[in-house]
């Protein structure tokens, strides 16, 4: 809103006071521009200091001393940060905008140089001085003249300016105010107008501003003569295209000239084999590029879009090696064990010679890091003749990524899909889908979903990509995926998979793979052969057991490699002939000390403490529970950062012990006087699932009747209230872990009984099970020594559910 204020009547400076008397002025500093007399200069004032200054001269005669900062980027200058110079300002006009800022239109009245700055309640306040100027003299009305003519030639060279207004607002006979004038509209930088500014005399203003007009006019002059020039030769480049298609035209009517570069698109469109519909589109598209300007942005966009379509394959394919034979011995060189999955890629190429056009199909291979997924892959695609493409889709969070970006963006390119196709060449590839469990989505959508069509072998033979926007047949793909857990997959893209599981290897598996590739490829890898390095049996035995506990074999293959490179430096030092056998005894010279325990078997029995079977994305792993009885009011305290499941395992364990309290010796209302903990170590590791169930009621009965439990034995099930043994999954993991930590005998649910039919034969003579339907046949084996004998529960008394016990149960991480 404008300031409505009625102004004081302004008192003119030649009447009221003699040139060269003090008076002082509110000071506003201003950036990146100067105020000249005579000018009417409207800006924006946005700094509470300079708010204020404006606002004081409002208040008083609207006078305000404008003066240029140095430098521009100081927010809060100080009164060196300004120029003494300015000029007096009459404020005519102030605005208060919507963002709180102000505008003002100022009036410059004459320059003057502050002699003192001082800061007063905010905001600057000056004392300025207006120095005598002493009588122009003879020679400043040839300098005015000459000035003048300079200015109208200025003017008519730059075109930014208006001819007619500006040349008549400079016919004006006093020179201080022609000076001012010209200077104000000449495009000069802020330090040379600052120094016109400095000058008070009009004479040598007027010779300063001449000097300043003759550089312009040359610059201007020599950029005239650089366009005239450009255009010149872009006109004679336009000449010449214009004329060599000219005489490309005369050529081709004679039949003298080559073949066009349409005439090539043609014919490539023609023979790569595209269905019709999408022929079709290509003829179209080509026509559209003939019609278009070469340099056109357009052209380009069309241009590439045909040189894609181009380089997808549509009919070349790889030649299948279908013969089984050949098949598996390539399988068994590349990969040892994994039985089952060499039976469906055999059982894959059986299908293939007896039907002529099966339909593609989608496996997804499950399992810990480092058991051979990847590498798979590509045995499949060895061992079928057929081309190997990967695509890594860990951290995949947008649904362009698969599908690619329609035309209309700039950049646009097709997605990882058609872009692997196109790098495989055929139409036939093994297409690895990587880590295919790590996607995610946000707000540029879920590639998951984009995926359904991909891996649906009714929909993949019309697949569209965005940027093609056209179909293109996926069927005769063999998409092979990989994941680490299946939880994390959606369950429409599960349906959609043939879900195959890697577990971990056996130590002996281990061994022999490491024998029979692992050693081989490090030793390939550091420049060594069998005359250099050997490595003894019970060596390899000694890196499975004590410096790796994996469920794959990349940290296994990891400490061979270091093994490799430590004597490649000793071979390297002592010449080729030195030889270095690594056995058990001299490992540790290698390997350093030892990073795991060869065994917990071996350990003292303990009261409350019971070895457990878990399962995670790497495989199987040993899970101690603790319990400790303590003089308390019967609280509960579960730690371990465990999940919201294995809690309630913790509380169905204690209903049952409580349920059985007189077959264990113990008083009915035991819990009443003891506070009890259950911890399960390795804190930072977040835990949940229902199998710790039968093991924190075994540590749970340990610890209240004061009898150890065998160190020697592992146990996974879960629990019910009336202490029934469920089944778990994850078994061939499990007991895996247990033999890799030294422990060969297990407690185990009567149910999983029929698995062990999937377990390998040296885990099932190596591992004792015990398969059990009840927690008294658990304790009976589990226990040191047996139960006193004690009066038997009632079947009434079993289905007692006692109150809840008072919980004190940190929030678990899922």
């Amino acid at each position: 809103m404008a300031n409505n204020k009625e102004p004081k009547e302004p008192r003119e400076p030649k009447e009221q006071r003699e040139r060269g008397e003090m008076r002082k002025l509110p000071m506003m500093p201003i950036r990146e521009m100067v105020i000249f007399p005579y000018m009417m200069t409207p800006f924006i004032v946005g700094r509470e200091s300079s708010v204020r200054a404006l606002e004081e001269a409002l208040n008083g005669d609207r006078r305000i001393f404008l003066a240029t900062q140095h430098d521009a980027s100081i927010d809060e200058p100080k009164a060196e940060d300004v120029y003494s110079v300015g000029t007096i300002g009459n404020i005519v006009q102030s605005v208060k905008m919507p963002d709180g800022n102000i505008k003002v239109l100022v009036e410059g009245l004459e320059r003057a140089k502050s002699t003192e700055v001082n800061d007063s309640d905010g905001f600057f306040v000056a004392t300025v001085r207006v120095p005598r100027v002493a009588p122009p003299g003879p020679q400043t009305e040839q300098l005015m003249q000459k000035v003048t003519g300079l200015f109208e030639q200025y003017v008519k060279l730059q075109q930014s300016l208006n001819y007619e207004s500006i040349v008549a607002a400079v016919r004006m006979d006093e020179p201080g105010k022609l000076a001012d004038t010209i200077a104000a509209n000449l495009q000069l930088s802020v330090e040379e107008k600052q120094e016109l500014l400095n000058l008070f005399d009009p004479t040598e203003r007027l010779a300063r501003i001449a000097d300043l007009l003759d550089m312009e006019i040359e610059k201007l002059n020599m950029d005239r003569s650089i366009q005239g020039r450009v255009k010149r030769q872009m006109e004679r480049a336009q000449k010449e295209y214009y004329l060599n298609e000219k005489i490309k035209a005369i050529q081709k009517e004679l039949g003298r000239g080559e073949k066009s570069e349409f005439d090539d698109l043609k014919k490539k469109i023609e023979s790569a084999g595209m269905p019709k519909d999408v022929m079709d589109k290509a003829m179209q598209e080509l026509k559209k590029l003939e019609a278009m300007p070469p340099m056109s942005a357009e052209s380009t966009v069309s241009r590439n879009y045909l040189d894609w379509l181009l380089a997808v394959p549509w009919k070349k394919k790889s030649k299948e090696t279908r013969s089984i034979d050949t098949a598996e011995k390539v399988l068994d060189t590349d990969h040892y064990g994994l039985e089952k999955i060499k039976e469906r890629i055999l059982e894959f190429l059986a299908v293939r010679q007896l039907v002529k056009n099966p339909k593609g199909s989608i496996l997804c291979f499950v399992g810990p890091p480092g058991v051979g997924k990847t590498s798979l892959g590509m045995s499949i695609a060895k061992a079928t003749g057929r081309k190997f493409v990967r695509m890594s889709l860990g951290g995949v969070r947008d649904e362009a990524e698969i599908r690619g970006h329609r035309r209309t963006y700039i950049g646009a390119l097709p997605g990882q899909i058609i872009q692997s196709m196109k790098k495989a060449g055929t139409k036939n590839p093994v297409f690895m889908l990587d880590e295919v469990d790590k996607m995610a989505s946000d707000f540029r959508g879920d590639p998951s979903s984009a995926l359904l069509e991909v891996l649906d072998p009714e929909q993949n033979s019309n697949f569209q990509d965005h940027y093609l926007d056209v179909e293109y047949d996926l069927s005769q793909v063999l998409f092979v995926a990989t994941a680490n857990v299946l939880h994390t997959i959606p369950g429409p893209l599960q349906d959609r998979m043939e879900v195959l599981r890697l577990h971990g290897y056996t130590e002996a598996e281990k061994i022999e793979i490491a024998k029979q590739y692992l050693v081989k490829k490090q030793l390939e890898g550091t420049g060594l052969s069998d005359k250099n390095i050997s490595f003894s049996d019970d060596a390899l035995t000694e890196i499975v057991r004590s410096y790796t506990r994996e469920a794959g074999v990349r940290n296994l293959e990891r400490e061979i490699g270091n093994i490799c490179r430590k004597v490649a430096r000793r071979v390297v030092k002592n010449g080729a002939k030195h030889k270095e056998v690594i056995t058990k005894e001299n490992i540790g010279e290698f390997l350093g000390v030892v990073k795991f325990r060869d065994s917990q078997a071996h350990e003292k029995n303990e009261v409350g403490l019971v070895t457990g079977l878990a399962w995670t994305e790497v495989g199987g792993s040993i899970l101690s529970t603790e319990v400790q009885v303590l003089d308390g009011k019967g609280k509960l305290t579960l730690t371990g950062q465990l999940g919201d499941v294995m809690q309630e395992s913790a509380q169905a364990a204690l209903s049952y012990i409580r349920s059985r309290a007189n077959h264990f010796g113990l008083p009915r209302d035991f819990y009443r006087n003891v506070d009890i903990h259950v911890h399960v170590p390795e804190g930072a590791i977040p835990k949940d699932g229902p199998s710790a169930g039968i093991t924190m009621a075994t540590a749970l009965a340990s610890a209240l009747i004061k009898i150890p439990v065998r160190r020697d034995l592992a146990m996974t099930g879960e629990i019910t209230l009336r202490g029934k043994v469920l089944p778990i999954g994850g078994l061939k993991e499990k007991l895996l872990a247990a033999h890799r930590a030294g422990i060969f005998e297990a407690i185990l649910s009567k149910e999983n009984e029929k698995d062990v039919a999937e377990l390998p034969d040296n885990l099932k003579k190596a591992m004792k099970l015990h398969f059990v339907e009840t927690m008294d046949e658990v304790l009976k084996i589990a226990l040191e020594s047996p139960l006193p004998e004690l009066k038997e529960e009632t079947p009434e008394a079993l289905a007692v559910v006692h109150a809840p016990v008072a919980q004190d149960q940190p929030r678990a991480h899922q």
